[in-house]
C-alpha cells in the first residue's frame, strides 16, 4: 500500500463485488450496497470486471468468501456472538445492510488512509452508519490488534466473530500469525473467516498465469503479495495457535458451492477460505 494512500485492492474487490450484482445477477452474494457506495463508479466496475484477466473467477471468488463468511456469522449470532470485528474492511458493506447490526458491537479495522476514503464514500452515497459501528484505524505491520481494539471498547470476554477477508495475502506471516495468535486466545471464544492462496508453483498452468497476472498488477500498485501457504501446514499451524475447529473451503468446494454446473471445473490448488473457531 502507498503511505497515506487508501487501498487500491479493496477498490478493486468492491469493483468486482458490484459487478456481480449486474454481470451475475447476485447469484452468490446479494449486496445492494455494492453499487451505491461506488457512486457514479458503475462503468469503471463494469468495465474493470469484464477486461480482467481471471475472468469471471475472481469476481465469483470474492463474492463467495463473503457469502461464506456472512453464513457463518449468522450462525455464530444465534449462538451467542455479540461483536463482529471486521479486520482490514476496505470497502465492505456488511455492517451497512446486516440485520444483526443491532445485536452487535461492530468494529472496522484497517488503515487509516482506506478508512477515511470509506467514510467519504459513505457520505457521498447516503449511506447511514449503524451506532453499534466504531471506526478503528490500524497499521497491522506496526500496531497490534489487542491494543486498537481495547481502545475501542472491545470485550475480550465476550464472543467475538472476526471477519479478514482479503488482507491475508498482502502481510507478513508475523503479522498474520500475531493476528490469528490474539484470535485464539480471546477468554470469550472467538471465530474468524479468511482468505490465503496456495503458493503459485502447486497451481495447475492455466490458474497459475491468472495468478501472476494479478500478482503484478497489485505489485504495480504498491500492494505486493508476501505470504502463501500450502493447506495442511496451515491448518496444523490454527490448531497449535488454540483453534478447536479448522474448516478450510478449497477451490473445488468453493466451485461445487458456489459456481455454475457448467464452470464448476476448478484447480485443486489456489484461493481457499478458512473458517476455524476456538470455541
Amino acid at each position: 500500500m502507498q503511505t497515506g494512500q487508501p487501498s487500491l485492492t479493496a477498490l478493486g474487490a468492491a469493483r468486482l463485488r458490484a459487478a456481480h450484482q449486474v454481470l451475475d445477477h447476485a447469484s452468490i452474494l446479494a449486496d445492494p450496497l455494492a453499487l451505491r457506495i461506488l457512486g457514479d463508479d458503475i462503468a469503471v466496475s463494469l468495465d474493470h470486471a469484464r477486461a480482467h484477466t481471471s475472468g469471471s473467477r475472481l469476481r465469483w471468488f470474492i463474492a463467495a468468501r463473503s457469502r461464506i463468511t456472512e453464513d457463518a456469522l449468522n450462525v455464530a449470532a444465534n449462538a451467542g456472538t455479540t461483536q463482529l470485528v471486521v479486520l482490514g474492511a476496505g470497502l465492505d458493506t456488511l455492517a451497512y445492510r446486516t440485520p444483526l447490526a443491532g445485536r452487535l458491537r461492530i468494529f472496522e479495522v484497517d488503515h487509516p488512509a482506506t478508512q477515511q476514503r470509506k467514510r467519504q464514500m459513505l457520505a457521498d452515497a447516503a449511506i447511514d452508519v449503524p451506532d453499534t459501528l466504531r471506526f478503528v484505524p490500524i497499521d497491522f505491520e506496526r500496531q497490534t490488534l489487542a491494543e486498537v481494539l481495547r481502545t475501542a471498547g472491545f470485550n475480550a470476554a465476550e464472543r467475538s466473530f472476526f471477519s479478514w477477508l482479503g488482507v491475508v495475502p498482502y502481510l507478513t506471516e508475523p503479522a498474520i500469525f500475531s493476528t490469528l495468535g490474539f484470535i485464539a486466545q480471546l477468554e470469550g471464544g472467538a471465530e474468524v473467516t479468511f482468505d490465503y492462496v496456495n503458493p503459485a508453483a502447486s497451481i495447475a498452468p492455466a490458474a497459475r498465469m491468472a495468478h501472476q497476472a494479478l500478482a503484478g498488477r497489485v505489485a504495480a500498485a504498491g500492494e505486493r503479495i508476501q505470504s502463501y501457504f500450502d493447506t495442511a501446514p496451515l491448518c496444523a499451524r490454527m490448531t497449535e495457535a488454540g483453534f478447536r475447529r479448522v474448516d478450510d473451503i478449497g477451490p473445488a468446494e468453493i466451485a461445487t458451492r458456489f459456481f455454475s454446473e457448467a464452470e464448476r471445473s476448478a484447480p485443486a490448488r489456489g484461493g481457499h477460505v478458512m473458517h476455524a473457531s476456538t470455541l
